[in-house]
């Protein structure tokens, strides 16, 4: 029995060779990435039980008590039985592709067994079908491994020789040469084939551990190099950042040369061929066009297929990567090899990352870009609906004065152009110091005093070091005049405004308030929220105070509306102050 153990675990050598050459070619771990359904069930079936055949021949041939260590194994006589490694490759079968692959290549295994014949042919041919029927339903208990454990494996496959022994007592004949036949090839099938079958899924898992390792090392790589283009080409596919691109490809991705083009020309070649592929080129080749029109990865092999016109050019194949920017495809990325045989899955698989990676960011850059260009437009919206508000009651006040009081008329003109001109300064930029919003609001005042100077008085008191504060421009007016307009509409004299701008921790708080008749209950939760309807005025300057605001300087800038208890109401907000303000 020790022979017959160790001459055993010999053929099992050669055959668990077979096997790591088996897991070392690309078809097989393609074929582990594969779902399992009807057409792989099929393909894992026919290859795991040809390897069971392989186990079939790497068996040993019993007669009696003895055994012959010829290796090529013929036709078995009525007195010969097998002690095989058939199993293994039908057991790894069913853990891999459950009950349907496992059935499928133990019937392949289990009607080549049978066909070679012996005392024992019907019981093992019977067997190994059984066998990988039941690891494939047994490996379901393991569904969340991807390729399950060496250790559980182990365990399995002492139990698939222990169902063929007795399948061999139950079914065979004569009794007693059954017995002897079982006592001498039980032990040694139990330690061969189980430890086979842990061997074989070890390697199993090294293999797709290496694939996703290196598939892993791939991706980041493809990260890093993105990375680094990224800030060329945000900046615009001109010839420089072409250049600089393509420098930084060639040297990471190891290729013989790297072209970027736009949609028209080739803006920079760097590497093989530069002295013929000159910037400035117009594309003409059939296979740029096609990727620049479809926005798909090209793979060219030939000269002739590249569009190069030059005969002895060295560059014989390339990938065509398409930058896409925002849905349309604005250029590509040209890796150039020597050699087609260069192109492997693993620059496909870096030039597909590279694209999406890159494209992807482009995307995103000028997503953020229109969204700013957006905001800009809106804030400027929104400051020319309040200035035209204020101008055309001013202008109408204008219109009356010059019947009454001529010489007033001509004071209040001269200070409505000082404070458009300020106003023209400061709408210039998003966001303005508290100093310049004061002194806006102070010539505007010097307009309003003219038409209500017996209706009410404002006072302003100014804390320390809020000057240099960042405010939306055109903040505080709109407040004063929705004062003027709605609180104090019906108080000939007596009103007053009182503004008062202060600092606490890293906030300005603002607080502006007026003694008139407050504001309805209704519209406290909605003001400055949504735009109001008046009849005094078109009820959109507080909401547009309210909107600059919250996209300038946060949510917790927005206005907050309240009726003081002895008649009035109180405007408050605050912004903060950013660590370069305060410097």
């Amino acid at each position: 029995m020790d022979n017959l153990t160790l001459l055993l675990i010999e053929r099992m050598g050669i055959l668990l060779t077979l096997a790591f050459i088996l897991t070392r070619i690309p078809l097989f771990r393609q074929l582990l990435d594969r779902e399992v359904h009807a057409g792989t069930s099929i393909s894992y079936s026919l290859m795991f039980g040809l390897f069971g055949i392989a186990g079939t021949y790497a068996g040993v041939v019993i007669k009696e008590d003895s055994f012959s260590p010829a290796f090529w194994i013929f036709a078995l006589s009525s007195e010969d039985v097998i002690a095989n490694s058939t199993l293994v490759g039908v057991v790894i079968g069913g853990l891999l592709g459950g009950p349907l692959v496992g059935l499928g290549a133990g019937l392949i295994a289990g009607a080549h067994v049978y066909g070679m014949g012996g005392f024992a042919a019907l019981p093992i041919g019977i067997s190994i079908p059984v066998t990988g029927l039941l690891a494939g339903y047994v490996a379901r208990f393991f569904s969340q491994e991807r390729v399950i454990s060496p250790s559980k494996a182990l365990f399995i496959g002492m139990f698939a020789p222990v169902i063929q022994m007795s399948l061999m007592l139950i079914m065979a004949g004569p009794p007693d040469l059954v017995r002897t036949v079982v006592n001498v090839i039980g032990v040694p099938m139990v330690l061969t084939n189980s430890i086979s079958i842990a061997i074989f899924t070890t390697m199993i898992r090294v293999a797709l551990q290496e694939q996703e390792r290196s598939a892993a090392l791939e991706a980041e790589r493809a990260f890093t190099i993105a990375e680094r283009i990224l800030p060329h080409l945000k900046m615009g596919l001109t010839p420089q950042t072409a250049q600089a691109a393509a420098l930084l490809l060639q040297r990471e991705v190891k290729a013989a040369a790297v072209a970027v083009t736009d949609r028209e020309q080739l803006l920079a070649h760097v590497g093989a061929g530069a002295e013929h592929h000159l910037p400035g080129a117009e594309i003409v080749g059939d296979l740029d066009k096609r990727a620049l029109f479809s926005g798909a990865i090209e793979k060219g092999l030939g000269r002739e297929v590249l569009g190069c016109s030059v005969k002895n050019c060295t560059l014989q194949a390339a990938i065509l990567v398409p930058i896409r920017e925002g849905g349309s495809v604005v250029g590509l990325i040209k890796l150039y090899f020597r050699r087609p045989q260069q192109i492997g899955k693993v620059q496909e698989a870096l030039a597909k990352g590279l694209s999406n990676l890159i494209s992807n960011q482009l995307t995103v850059a000028l997503t953020e870009k229109m969204k700013g260009l957006m905001k800009d437009a809106e804030l400027r919206m929104l400051q020319a609906q309040i200035h035209p508000h204020f101008l055309f009651n001013t202008l109408n006040a204008i219109v009356t004065l010059i019947r009454i009081d001529p010489q007033l008329a001509r004071h209040m003109t001269v200070q409505l152009g000082t404070f458009m001109r300020l106003t023209l300064k400061l709408t210039a930029a998003p966001l303005v110091s508290v100093k310049q919003e004061l002194d806006h609001l102070l010539a505007y005042l010097e307009i309003i005093k003219v038409r209500f100077s017996e209706q009410f008085a404002v006072r302003c008191y100014i804390g320390e070091g809020v000057e240099d504060a960042l405010i939306p421009p055109g903040t505080l007016q709109p407040l004063v005049e929705n004062c003027i307009q709605h609180g104090l509409r019906h108080m000939p004299t007596g009103g007053e405004i009182a503004l008062t701008v202060k600092k606490e921790g890293n906030l300005v708080c603002f607080h502006m308030e007026d003694n008139g008749c407050g504001v309805a209950p209704d519209l406290l939760p909605v003001l400055g929220r949504v735009p109001t309807e008046s009849k005094e005025g078109n009820g959109i300057g507080v909401h547009n105070v309210n909107q600059r605001l919250v996209s300038l300087r946060g949510p917790d800038a927005q206005l907050n509306f309240c009726n003081k208890p002895e008649g009035g109401c109180l405007v408050t907000f605050s912004i903060p102050i950013q660590k370069e303000e305060s410097a």
